[in-house]
């Protein structure tokens, strides 16, 4: 390779590029699969026949500049792990299917199209699962924020085992795979011999698909005059030949393999990267294989490709951190990641940075130079804090802990080990709000105590009541919740495999069973919780206005809040000035301490009753907290109806009046040991942040050190957003934190973009 800087021009990936397939061509596949599906009864044999219908067709040509090739489309109908990307299990996109018709030229085609969709709507993985859980008024699907919880059949946030990648390549596995086969043979476990079959078929779809990278390389070199263009490509298909059997020796050797097979997979976070391509990296650098420059480019390369899959609450890349097989040579990886992510300025992938207490001191500087620029990468987690709360949190020896990942908003699973997929939420204001009404949701009418018998409005005379009303509804909704994540489970497992993903999650190739099917590790789960701190915030308002000062009657509260304070100016300018979170004022912090570990140990232990290794609270808040707050009626804290709730455990936008010091204080009460994630954002003016950094840093190390477990930081102008509210057009570019997630502030929701304007700004 060329020692000279091969210059990759950005690439607008702003806008989600077409489909490369014609609407018939992609009517065709979308038949094929169909076929496939219908003809193979056995789940295994049915999923591999059913990928060999999308791959390797579905990758696409490179762009004129990719230094790592893998673009691939998703059609309306096929195999997934997520909705961000084509949809869950074998499923249909009723909508992106509606869409395509309406290209089509001719009846018949339409026809073709109706047809699918009838079958499919009786087949499609997610509408399985709907079927058989929302069986009453208190569950709704996701994402219907009428309801108080919610719930869904995905598979987010596996991380693959990509170390075992790089050590063994496809090779390797296969080896592995073969000497397994014989044991189950051996013993007549004809389920596991079927999966060996099944995983030996899809390595080689993967090898197909390595040939097909290398025929569009060879399509690409026939009209290529650039000369250095010329020679990456002939570079590129020397290393994909590589690694169709034997493991990667070179960094774009690891970059490619890891990166098809994630394609491949369907998964949208992509693990420590620095663990598993750092010693490649450093290997071609003493080697001079690669000048720094170039490594650079090819991550930003890397970086766009995961960019350019638009998953907007994925795409996790993460780095730093304990556990870390050679951190020496992973923190040269990290060091050219930070820059490739300063220069790339995208909101993906959701750059994260572990850091503890002896780390590189070098990347730390960097990566607060970095931020504050305005990007808000990388994200911030503590592993210091992070370690041995999963070690409690998820009951597993500190080796496996070191192992955890954030993915997705922010929740927790363990590189390679863990399920721990989100696919319930609940409310818990809207919970609150209805348990404070005796069962009646005010936002439109409807009973949903789900049969708890709870005190009626009437019969109400002390703050005891009203905390026992809401811990029965959500015992309730835990219960629910519970039962739901490990239906999801069940009947994804009676259809699909995952064996891209299962053979790569130990320990399924050594159980010779699949993910859902027993094969995992830890088969864990995740409920993610919306209005905490407006809840906590209502809770204490209620005990200090309405019995502690007795200055009206708790029914006069329960018109109020039906009535949105219509009439009650009085009442809901006293429920505002009540205590609030966020402020380190015990009065309020200690009830949402109570509220945090009744929620986090409700769930906790409801997992062994559904099956389950572990179910835990992640308190990460993406823009739902905006969207569930559109269905929730008015609260206690005063709050009107329909507007948006506090994200994640922040305080409620304004009520942190203290000061930034006293809004971690609060925080920091809030114990990360109960729990599987939490999101802590913080905003400062580029003036406070940039220059005033030692002040800065010393309130992040404090924080730190006195538990803080994750913060994600926001630097932005004074004024800059409130200029991008008014005139988007001038400010196409300017990245804000949402919750779980970085976007383009033009690119929100309004009412989203006025709760972001509404944070604190420390200032």
């Amino acid at each position: 390779m060329s020692k000279q800087p091969i210059i990759a021009e950005q690439v607008d990936v702003n806008k989600k590029i077409p489909c490369e397939k014609s609407p018939e061509e992609q009517l065709a596949i979308m038949e094929a699969y169909t076929r496939a599906f219908q003809s193979t009864p056995e789940r295994f044999a049915r999923e591999v026949r059913c990928l060999q219908e999308l791959y390797p067709t579905l990758f696409r040509r490179p762009l004129a500049d990719d230094l790592i090739l893998g673009r691939v489309d998703a059609l309306p109908i096929g195999f997934g792990c997520v909705t961000s990307v084509g949809g869950v299990g074998h499923y249909c996109n009723f909508a992106k299917l509606s869409q395509l018709r309406e290209t089509l030229e001719t009846e018949a085609q339409r026809e073709r199209v109706d047809a699918l969709e009838h079958f499919w709507r009786e087949h499609d993985t997610r509408t399985v699962y709907f079927r058989q859980a929302l069986t009453d008024d208190t569950l709704g699907k996701f994402v219907d924020v009428n309801f108080p919880a919610i719930a869904t059949a995905r598979l987010s946030g596996m991380y693959l085992d990509y170390p075992q990648l790089m050590e063994l390549g496809i090779g390797g596995l296969l080896q592995r795979i073969d000497q397994q086969q014989k044991l189950a043979e051996s013993v007549k476990d004809e389920t596991a011999v079927q999966l060996y079959h099944a995983f030996r078929d899809v390595l080689g779809i993967l090898q197909q698909v390595i040939d097909r990278h290398i025929q569009l390389a060879a399509d690409e070199m026939v009209n290529c005059t650039d000369t250095d263009r010329c020679q990456h490509l002939v570079l590129l298909m020397s290393e994909l030949a590589a690694i169709r059997n034997d493991k990667p020796a070179t960094f774009i050797q690891g970059i490619e393999l890891s990166w098809l097979y994630s394609l491949c997979a369907g998964v949208v976070n992509y693990g420590r990267m620095d663990d598993y391509l750092g010693d490649l990296l450093v290997a071609d650098l003493q080697a001079g294989r690669l000048t720094e420059r170039q490594a650079i480019d090819c991550i930003r390369s890397h970086y766009r490709l995961i960019e350019a899959r638009k998953t907007t609450v994925n795409g996790r890349v993460v780095v730093g951190g304990k556990g870390r097989r050679n951190p020496k040579n992973a923190d040269v990886y990290c060091r050219l990641a930070i820059q490739a992510v300063e220069e790339n300025g995208d909101t993906e992938p959701q750059f994260t940075l572990r850091i503890y207490e002896g780390m590189d001191t070098a990347i730390w500087q960097q990566a607060l130079a970095v931020i504050g620029t305005g990007l808000t990468y990388p994200i911030l987690y503590n592993d210091d804090v992070n370690i041995p709360a999963v070690m409690n949190a998820m009951q597993v020896a500190e080796a496996e802990a070191e192992q955890y990942v954030p993915f997705g908003c922010g929740e927790f699973v363990l590189a390679g080990r863990s399920v721990g997929t989100p696919n319930t939420c609940m409310n818990l204001l809207k919970i609150l709000n209805i348990s404070l009404s005796g069962g009646i949701d005010f936002w439109d009418g409807k009973e949903k105590s789900g049969g708890v018998a709870l005190i009626q409005p009437e019969q109400i005379t002390c703050f005891d009541d009203v905390l026992s009303n809401y811990q029965r509804l959500l015992d309730y909704y835990i219960d629910t919740t519970a039962r739901a994540q490990a239906l999801s489970y069940q009947v994804m497992n009676e259809q699909i495999g995952f064996l891209f993903t299962s053979l790569l999650t130990a320990d399924c190739v050594a159980r010779g069973k699949a993910l859902l099917d027993g094969g995992a590790r830890y088969l864990g789960g995740t409920n993610e919780t919306y209005g905490n701190t407006n809840a906590a915030d209502s809770l204490t308002a209620i005990k200090q206005v309405i019995f502690t000062e007795q200055r009206y009657s708790y029914m006069t509260l329960i018109e109020a809040l039906k009535a949105d304070f219509e009439g009650y100016d009085d009442l809901k300018r006293s429920l505002i000035a009540a205590t609030k979170f966020g402020n380190d004022d015990d009065a309020a912090d200690c009830l949402a301490v109570m509220q945090h570990q009744y929620v986090c140990n409700g769930v906790r232990d409801a997992a062994k009753r559904v099956g389950l290794d572990s179910y835990l609270v992640v308190i990460i808040n993406n823009q739902v907290n905006t969207e569930w707050g559109r269905a929730t009626s008015a609260s206690a804290d005063g709050r009107h109806k329909g507007i948006y709730m506090s994200n994640a455990n922040n305080p409620q936008s304004g009520a942190d009046k203290n000061g930034p010091t006293a809004m971690l204080n609060s925080l920091l009460k809030l114990d990360a040991k109960y729990h599987a994630g939490s999101v802590q954002n913080i905003k400062f003016s580029k003036g406070l942040f940039n220059t005033r950094r030692p002040l800065v840093e010393a309130l992040m190390h404090s924080y730190f050190e006195r538990g803080g477990p994750q913060l994600m930081v926001s630097v932005v102008g004074k004024g800059e957003l409130e200029a991008a509210y008014q005139h988007p057009e001038k400010y196409p570019n300017l990245i804000v934190r949402v919750g779980g997630f970085s976007a383009r502030f033009v690119n929100l929701d309004r009412d989203v973009q006025q709760e972001i304007l509404n944070r604190t700004l420390n200032d």
